[in-house]
């Protein structure tokens, strides 16, 4: 299927790594041309060279967004590069354990930073482009919102926000055609998930214990198939697609637990 996504500048945040990483590859594989954004240069960079060596088009643009000033000239430096943005996904951000008991003002204002505020402020920065082309926008989610962790007040919190963000751009943008979705993410293998797995005493009998229960083949959602839902969200073959919460996750949400050992 042509996702008709040729020569589409697409910004991608969080690109440099992990889930970002997979769906920077996968756009550019349908063509796009992808503005790789993250925090740090030279990991930018490894995945555009992957990308321009693979026969695909992307730049690099380091940024920290938890930084609102950065928000601003990474969207103007994209802008400026290629004179045109058709798509933003949102994706950077981090669970970083600001629990109610244990957190503090501070660090929950940081967190926000970190996992929502961004979401909004490169949206804003893009939406003239995004009006001119009649672009679409992505939001990856996580299932904590829905579900709680516990120990994870400000990131629960963030995509709360994400998932109230995405509605209501839906709604604020239909008069511009622009369509705004998001992806859901439960159980995803990430340099961040396996790192905390490390930290544990026992790593693959955690690892199995929480496959155990994702009930579709009782494994992991590989970043692939992630990206392959993005790809879907941002190109015209779901034109009539906004507001919607996709959840990629092999049912581990919304499906009977009990499910998972049946």
């Amino acid at each position: 299927m042509d996702l008709q996504l040729t020569d589409k500048v697409v910004i991608v945040t969080g690109a440099a790594k992990g889930i970002g990483e997979a769906i920077a590859h996968r756009l550019a594989a349908e063509g796009a041309v992808v503005a790789v954004v993250g925090r740090n240069e030279a990991d930018n960079q490894k995945v555009v060279d992957a990308i321009v060596g693979a026969g695909g088009k992307a730049a690099g643009f380091a940024a920290e967004l938890s930084e609102p000033e950065a928000c601003a000239q990474a969207v103007a430096a994209v802008a400026a590069q290629w004179g045109r943005i058709d798509g933003i996904v949102n994706n950077a951000g981090v669970n970083d354990g600001v629990g109610l008991e244990n957190g503090s003002y501070e660090r929950f204002m940081q967190s926000l930073h970190r996992n929502l505020v961004h979401y909004y402020l490169v949206a804003h920065h893009a939406l003239p482009y995004l009006k001119q082309s009649k672009g679409s926008i992505v939001n990856i989610t996580s299932k904590t919102a829905e579900t709680g962790q516990g120990n994870t007040s400000a990131y629960a919190a963030a995509n709360g926000g994400r998932n109230a963000l995405t509605r209501e751009w839906a709604v604020e943008l239909l008069k511009y055609g622009i369509r705004v979705n998001a992806v859901v993410v439960a159980e995803c293998m990430t340099p961040a998930y396996d790192t905390w797995l490390k930290t544990l005493s026992n790593p693959e009998e955690k690892l199995q214990e929480i496959t155990a229960k994702i009930p579709l083949e009782n494994r992991m959602t590989t970043g692939a198939e992630l990206a392959n839902a993005v790809a879907f969200l941002l190109s015209s073959v779901s034109s009539h697609t906004t507001g919607q919460m996709l959840h990629v996750d092999g049912g581990y949400v919304h499906l009977d637990r009990a499910l998972a050992n049946a």
